[in-house]
């Protein structure tokens, strides 16, 4: 695939607003018990499970939805700088030469160390976003009072504005390096995409072939896992930075982590990592589902030769079995033609519709 002129490209920016959305609505709550687990003093939860209950118990199930404000606004942002940057970064290897052939095509497709870095650049691209927002939503996640009225954080404005008059605007970027280690594990998450998708497609033409959607979904989701298990040690020490009330002192990296290694070792950087394992699949897979989707549709460049030349080939297909969107759409509103509009895009050989 060539790319012939420098224009930022704003589909991938587009497309992670989707991305940013559903992470918050399947995954917040599964995000405020490993916060508390990895913020709160030892001895505090018995696990995962306990945290759960006595979060429940003392302050209903809305407060797993704690801090949700920041994320649900921040996370649409983030997502769209992250995936925005990521998808500009891929364009930007193939364009000096970090490709490979396409086995079975001519055409060239990024290669897996590309994908890695450019995951890598990305990751660290939206660690300037980031930081601030997450900063918010740990501090109003940690709050564990019923009555809003209890409370040190009345919301995420009153978070903020207390933030910044004890340490300025920079105090919103505390946990900055710990943001950047954190991040820099986006090399693993979409290097591991990439090969996950590279692997489910060579199942083409045999019995176990599935369709680049469901192959999306598979492989964000089992990509969660290897990103998760290098990540968590570096999610530790941000996040605990980012706890550290604003009245004192902003911590640094190396101090954090030497106090994390001094309360429980090396099992200390892994606190959270069981509701983190939990939540990582459904979040991921659902997010990057939506990415990928979105994507498609919207005709963004394709970085891996199977999905351009999969793409073409069904909408070529498509277009031979005489199925316009229009049709297609007032035809699903008949149960009968549903079921006609479904067997016919069955025919396809190419996408393997399920």
């Amino acid at each position: 695939m060539a790319v012939e002129d420098n224009n930022v490209r704003l589909v991938g920016a587009f497309a992670g607003v989707g991305s940013g959305l559903t992470k918050v609505a399947v995954g917040h709550g599964f995000d405020t018990i490993k916060t508390r687990l990895q913020c709160s003093p030892p001895g505090t939860y018995r696990g995962a499970v306990d945290c759960l209950l006595k979060t429940v118990r003392n302050e209903s199930i809305f407060a797993l939805y704690k801090g949700a404000t920041p994320p649900a606004v921040g996370w649409a942002a983030i997502d769209s700088v992250l995936l925005g940057s990521l998808h500009n970064y891929r364009l930007f290897l193939i364009k000096y030469g970090l490709t490979e052939s396409t086995p079975g095509s001519d055409t060239k497709r990024l290669t897996l160390v590309g994908h890695g870095i450019a995951g890598l650049f990305a990751g660290w691209t939206s660690a300037f976003l980031a930081t601030p927002v997450e900063q918010l939503k740990v501090k109003l996640q940690l709050q564990l009072q019923k009555s809003t009225a209890d409370r040190q954080y009345k919301g995420p404005i009153d978070c903020a504005r207390q933030i910044v008059h004890a340490h300025g605007v920079l105090g919103l970027w505390t946990g900055f390096t710990g943001s950047l280690a954190f991040r820099s594990n986006f090399l693993w998450m979409f290097g591991s995409f990439e090969l996950l998708m590279r692997a489910f497609s060579r199942l083409d033409g045999t019995p176990y072939a599935i369709s680049t959607p469901t192959a999306n979904f598979l492989s964000g989701g089992l990509a969660s896992f290897v990103y998760w298990i290098m990540a968590i040690p570096a999610d530790n020490i941000k996040n605990r930075m980012m706890a550290t009330p604003h009245t004192i002192a902003r911590p640094s990296f190396t101090a954090t982590a030497r106090q994390i290694f001094a309360e429980g070792g090396y099992r200390g950087y892994y606190r959270g990592l069981g509701p983190t394992i939990l939540r990582a699949f459904p979040v991921n897979a659902s997010a990057l589902w939506v990415y990928e989707g979105l994507m498609r549709l919207l005709g963004a460049e394709q970085v891996r030769g199977r999905g351009s030349d999969l793409f073409a080939r069904c909408a070529d297909e498509v277009l031979r079995l005489g199925i316009s969107v229009t049709a297609t759409v007032s035809r699903a509103l008949n149960l009968g033609n549903l079921f006609t509009t479904y067997g016919r895009l069955r025919k396809c050989p190419h996408c393997h519709w399920k």
